[in-house]
């Protein structure tokens, strides 16, 4: 079974003496709950470092008081054996007392990429990201980090955030992986009822179309937005056409756009994103 560390000093020794062998080290940051799309990024990750990192940390910083941190999935024991089949080395599993002990006073507040969107309906969200990460990096030493394009803005806050603070860290991105009908893998579609699962399959097929569309932006947005509450959402938070690299609305310059939609199952946020014309 893969080597556990649960406190920051297990975890530096070990890097310590791999970096005193010279050998590069890589991270997966993660929740837990692994799917496919977790297990890829480890495949992704591998060449290009010899040791390879999970963390696994369900961040409070990161959840509402009204949001599911006590019921977010939490499957230790299979994470371990999953990562360990894919050919992790080391699975660092911090308590929260470790991540953020008593008196814990520090906060990283960003701009830029973690401006609207996500930060317009979970206003604590980049921050509690943020301050995670710049943890996580810093505590393993990565030579580089890997993160799912799923959660696309939260990888360009993850850019700007090891840009503006010149953390000695590349930072990768893995491909979205999607079940039969689309949908993209998630931990949290463990939630759905069999009858959210089936509405939720169709929200692949309405960004595509959005993606797709030769309709000004505002038109093909909103005709996104109808559509997912016709195929039985309860409700959207987002459906729109944003600049690549920066998710300002698009203009004649924007030389790459990506369509991104958040829409909601009850409870359920249902997030995805695909290149757009």
């Amino acid at each position: 079974m893969i080597q556990i560390c649960r406190t920051v000093e297990q975890l530096r020794s070990t890097v310590m003496h791999w970096k005193a062998e010279g050998l590069k080290i890589g991270l997966v940051p993660t929740m837990g709950a692994l799917h496919e799309g977790h297990l890829s990024l480890i495949e992704e990750l591998k060449p290009h470092v010899d040791r390879v990192v999970v963390s696994i940390f369900v961040n409070p910083t990161q959840f509402a008081a009204h949001e599911d941190l006590d019921k977010y999935p939490r499957t230790e024991n299979q994470d371990c054996e999953q990562i360990t089949a894919f050919g992790a080395d080391l699975a660092f599993i911090p308590p929260a007392s470790e991540m953020y002990p008593e008196g814990f006073a520090t906060a990283i507040h960003m701009t830029g990429p973690a401006l609207d969107l996500e930060a317009a309906h979970r206003p604590h969200f980049f921050s509690g990201v943020a301050t995670v990460v710049s943890k996580l990096l810093i505590q393993s030493a990565a030579d580089f980090a890997i993160f799912g394009e799923k959660d696309y803005q939260q990888l360009l806050v993850i850019r700007r955030l090891v840009r503006d603070l010149d953390l000695p860290v590349t930072i990768l991105s893995g491909k979205i992986i999607r079940e039969a009908d689309g949908l993209a893998m998630s931990s949290r579609n463990v939630y759905l009822t069999a009858e959210q699962r089936a509405i939720a399959g169709r929200l692949n097929a309405i960004l595509k179309d959005l993606a797709q569309s030769n309709a000004p932006h505002a038109d093909a947005e909103h005709a996104a937005t109808q559509a997912l509450l016709e195929a039985g959402f309860t409700a959207v938070d987002y459906a729109v056409i944003r600049d690549a690299d920066t998710l300002a609305p698009p203009h004649a310059g924007t030389r790459e756009r990506r369509a991104l939609i958040v829409a909601r199952l009850g409870d359920i946020r249902l997030l995805d994103n695909m290149q757009a014309r």
